[in-house]
């Protein structure tokens, strides 16, 4: 498989340039909104093509599949594009900044006949798949709550618009907020119905949220508690489940690696549970090689990302308005 990359972004050279390699396929071309960018990007990374001009490169003979990175509100009319020249797409959370915007984007690539997926890696990771089965086999009976902390300090390289730009999808809720729905939504395997919400700018923000606070229902009736930040240094990140027999204390396995420990609590006594610690990435990007050979599907398909899209939405409308919220879920419904 031969890739296009869109965005020269922290995470696309971190992380997805060695995970499509790990995967035996090519990063044979990159586009970003800065020439600069672009031809800085593909000398580090030993890209041959590089450039501004997306329509050209989705040109190039051999392109198999999209890899989106940019900011986002630009994913939009970016995966529109490659939809159009008949491209694979993965796109990077959250998938737009409205959810119209979103579900268009699953439709067009529906109706092409093109997988689509959502880069959730954290559904990806052992730790995540290690817990779900632990809920999903019973050993904690029935889920009473679901906690989940995602609240960390912002590193300097990555706050930019994130922390200052609401029209480029700035603030915690759009970033982290989607991250927490997906793994509610995976770890229980059923959708948020309303939520209740506070956010607030603590000391990063400027013109959007840095910190928020929110309670989701779940049919079931699993109460969800869901914490994001940029400003907090020293709380670790990890989630909690709480059933009628037992607890499951999952720590330092909100992140972009295979870390953390999972601990089993219930009336026998405390147990660690083991998991596999392959890269989160090199994961979604093989999941996706095969959805695309008909082999299976990705990790999270673009329904994935319209529903974490529109429950962090509802987050933020909650917070606003001091009101709950409905999820209204559009074509994932």
């Amino acid at each position: 498989m031969r890739w296009l990359f869109v965005g020269a972004s922290t995470v696309a050279a971190q992380h997805m340039v060695g995970a499509v390699r790990a995967n035996g396929a090519t990063v044979a071309a990159l586009v970003s909104g800065s020439a600069g960018l672009a031809a800085g990007f593909a000398a580090a990374h030993g890209i041959a093509l590089h450039g501004v001009d997306l329509d050209a490169a989705l040109r190039h003979p051999g392109i198999d599949a999209v890899y989106i990175s940019s900011t986002n509100e630009k994913h939009l009319p970016q995966a529109m594009a490659a939809i159009r020249a008949g491209k694979h797409v993965l796109c990077e959370k959250p998938l737009a900044t409205s959810l119209a915007d979103a579900s268009d984007m699953v439709r067009a690539a529906r109706a092409a006949g093109l997988v689509f997926a959502t880069n959730h890696h954290l559904r990806c990771s052992g730790s995540h798949r290690a817990v779900r089965d632990l809920v999903a086999s019973g050993r904690i009976g029935r889920v009473l709550s679901l906690r989940i902390f995602h609240a960390v300090q912002l590193p300097e390289n990555l706050r930019g618009w994130r922390i200052d730009n609401p029209g480029a999808g700035g603030g915690v809720i759009a970033d982290i907020a989607v991250h927490d729905a997906d793994v509610a939504r995976f770890l229980l395997g059923e959708d948020p119905v309303t939520v209740v919400a506070e956010m607030a700018s603590s000391g990063m923000g400027r013109g959007v949220e840095d910190s928020a606070m929110s309670v989701w229902s779940m049919p079931s009736g699993t109460m969800v508690m869901a914490h994001e930040s940029f400003t907090h240094g020293f709380a670790g990140t990890g989630l909690e489940v709480h059933g009628t027999q037992g607890s499951i204390f999952a720590r330092g396995v909100m992140t972009q690696r295979p870390d953390g420990r999972i601990e089993l609590v219930t009336a026998a006594g405390s147990e660690d549970v083991p998991f596999p610690n392959h890269d989160l990435y090199v994961e979604s990007v093989r999941r996706f090689a095969e959805a695309v050979s008909g082999r299976g599907s990705p990790a999270a398909g673009g329904e994935d990302g319209v529903k974490s899209l529109a429950v962090a939405l509802a987050v933020r409308e909650a917070a606003r308005t001091g009101m709950r919220q409905q999820v209204e879920y559009g074509v994932a419904a």
